[in-house]
């Protein structure tokens, strides 16, 4: 599945990242990459998904969101 379509209060570890070179760049220098950890603290509709991974607060857009596909722990 992908970030945009988690509920809030769920964990879940990124399986993989789907986007041209800029995007991968982007998205890998701020802490996501395939792996790791993210929980979605927030997805209410037509605003940002705000996750918490690494110890940082993060805000992605519903673009980004749908390139960054997970699998679902603790569910």
């Amino acid at each position: 599945m992908s970030l945009s379509e988690m509920k809030a209060d769920r964990e879940a570890v990124v399986s993989k990242i789907n986007g041209d070179s800029r995007f991968l760049s982007r998205i890998t220098s701020i802490g996501i990459t395939p792996g790791c950890k993210v929980k979605v603290l927030r997805n209410d509709k037509n605003r940002p998904v705000l996750v918490y991974s690494r110890d940082t607060m993060i805000a992605l857009n519903r673009k980004e969101c749908n390139g960054i596909e997970v699998t679902e722990v603790g569910a």
